[in-house]
């Protein structure tokens, strides 16, 4: 037997949401919830976040991520920019629409000034890249032919997960601390790496009676004791709407003057979207991409204020 770029993607997005799970309790919370009332989980999309600066034997920025996700069949769809945070991201999707759709940005460290350049080109410049050399060549093979075979897919998603990580040495806690005045989505990329910013979950396809919509879904999840934005982002009927959990903190390791230190940080998040549909020259479509009002202000929820 042999997978397909389509089994593959859909084994390591899986992989990834386990791994999710047992990092976020708020999205394990989530997931029981809709299970114990009969409904379904279905990942809307992954979110990642990477710094375009030269990051050693890793592609920078968005192609990090993107070159992965090319091998396994997922094609650019939009690209938005967030200039205030001095952002840029881009959106990835899948023939097959079951497969989540892959959201990645990047921080455009040249717009930074220059102490806090120098402080993120001395974190990432010598990263090696975390991808086996077997896998490079697996993932060559699957380009050319569409398939592998079942020991070596199962190998390449193993390997896969671990690309996603923070793939440089820890950081210096005064780097964190300072990239953090100026970027708070720096300082988080400094900490995590390419590691899974959040998942989000389509609360329209829960096929959960008592929660129909993004505000019934939230005010559960509020009651059950989850700690919630407190805004939903978009008005009721418009064609994207989302909210989501606050971020997880912990403690995660410093470089400090005499050793390493331990800080605490935010990590991940859950979101929630409700997609509606649009007209569009006279015909309904279910939206799909993204809206930037909406995400800059989610890109917030990792903001860290107190060490």
């Amino acid at each position: 037997m042999k997978r397909t770029g389509r089994e593959i993607a859909s084994l390591l997005t899986g992989k990834l949401w386990v791994q999710f799970l047992a990092n976020v309790p708020y999205a394990k919370e989530y997931t029981d919830m809709v299970n114990d009332r009969g409904g379904k989980i279905v990942i809307d999309h992954i979110a990642f976040r990477t710094f375009n600066a030269h990051t050693g034997e890793q592609p920078e920025g968005i192609r990090a991520i993107r070159h992965i996700f090319n091998y396994l069949e997922y094609k650019p769809a939009a690209k938005y920019s967030f200039l205030k945070k001095k952002l840029n991201a881009v959106h990835f999707e899948h023939p097959d629409e079951n497969l989540p759709k892959i959201f990645v940005s990047q921080l455009e460290v040249s717009e930074l000034p220059e102490w806090a350049q120098q402080m993120i080109n001395d974190t990432v410049h010598n990263t090696t890249y975390l991808l086996s050399d077997k896998s490079i060549e697996l993932l060559g093979i699957l380009e050319r032919t569409g398939l592998l075979p079942v020991e070596a897919a199962e190998f390449l998603v193993d390997d896969l997960v671990q690309f996603f990580r923070r793939p440089w040495n820890i950081p210096q806690r005064e780097y964190v601390l300072k990239i953090n005045d100026v970027s708070q989505y720096g300082a988080w990329v400094l900490l995590h790496g390419n590691s899974v910013n959040h998942f989000g979950v389509l609360v329209n396809k829960q096929d959960i009676e008592d929660w129909p919509d993004l505000e019934t879904t939230c005010k559960a999840l509020e009651i059950a004791g989850v700690p919630m934005k407190e805004k939903i982002e978009g008005p009721p009927g418009s064609k994207l709407r989302q909210s989501a959990t606050l971020a997880v903190k912990e403690e995660l390791r410093v470089k400090g003057e005499s050793g390493f230190e331990k800080i605490i940080w935010t990590n991940s998040y859950l979101e929630l979207t409700e997609r509606n549909y649009y007209e569009e020259n006279g015909e309904y479509k279910l939206f799909n991409g993204f809206l930037g009002d909406q995400v800059s202000h989610l890109f917030d929820l990792t903001e860290t204020h107190e060490n």
